[in-house]
């Protein structure tokens, strides 16, 4: 079934869908929808594919791979975007789709000043701007642009790594800019600073296979290491994830993600 913007979106019979295409079609987004196997979303001119996943599904994360796979070989970038994504952060989901279609405000790093922040601060700005909202962390700085917080940046505490001596790694654990901006050089400033401060080996993070191919870790020069397997997540009544730490005994009121990749950053 194939519908396109201004089209009656009754027929499709899933309401969270509906609520979503009826948010892309308000600001006026040009796509496609076509709804098959997969509900695919073709944002039109920009190479962008959105597919919606029902939390209730019978889907395996080997199919999501699949297609995201496919839709790379042929220049596009697919998204994975899940009910309970949509519905509890649907700002954040609008801000990160404009954002990859360039209709951000663009700031440029260099007029930015770098202070490190507390934990309330960082974990406000996090969970209003990050998609997976804030975890704890050690160090924690931000961007202030005309004594604005734009960016926000949280590390994990030095780790001593067994295969070199006196080696010390560090993780980048959320990097977050404020809705409707992007800051050129700004995530490049954050990590010249920490390094400056506390002399890191390198420095390593993630990337969620269901919204990133890390393409902006590799333009700073980070190296994929590592490609993580899928994790699965039983939802809260609030609809927040907790993730399964041990065996899966049956996928009843589960979801999942299509896995994350590893990239390190060396000195």
């Amino acid at each position: 079934m194939l519908a396109t913007v201004g089209a009656n979106f009754e027929i499709v019979t899933n309401t969270w869908k509906n609520h979503f295409l009826a948010a892309l079609a308000e600001r006026k987004v040009v796509f496609e929808f076509n709804q098959d196997y997969f509900s695919i979303v073709l944002l039109t001119g920009h190479k962008i594919a959105i597919n919606l996943v029902d939390t209730v599904n019978s889907f395996l994360p080997e199919e999501l791979i699949e297609i995201q796979n496919s839709e790379i070989k042929k220049g596009v970038k697919l998204i994975h975007l899940w009910e309970d994504v949509w519905l509890t952060k649907r700002d954040k989901v609008i801000f990160r789709l404009n954002s990859l279609r360039g209709l951000n405000q663009t700031l440029h790093g260099r007029k930015t000043i770098i202070h490190k922040i507390d934990k309330p601060t960082a974990n406000k700005f996090l969970n209003e701007n990050h998609l997976q909202g804030a975890v704890n962390s050690r160090y924690k700085y931000g961007l202030y642009y005309l004594d604005e917080l734009v960016a926000v940046a949280t590390f994990s505490a030095l780790r001593k790594m067994n295969h070199s001596e006196d080696y010390k790694s560090i993780e980048l654990i959320r990097f977050a800019v404020l809705g409707g901006f992007s800051i050129t050089g700004g995530l490049s400033k954050l990590l010249k600073h920490l390094k400056t401060l506390l002399h890191p080996d390198d420095i390593m993070t993630y990337a969620d296979c269901d919204w990133s191919s890390g393409d902006a870790y590799i333009k700073l020069g980070f190296e994929q290491v590592a490609t993580l397997q899928p994790q699965y997540f039983v939802l809260n009544e609030d609809r927040s994830r907790k993730l399964i730490k041990q065996g899966l005994e049956n996928r009843e009121g589960v979801v999942f993600n299509t896995g994350s990749l590893k990239f390190i950053l060396t000195f």
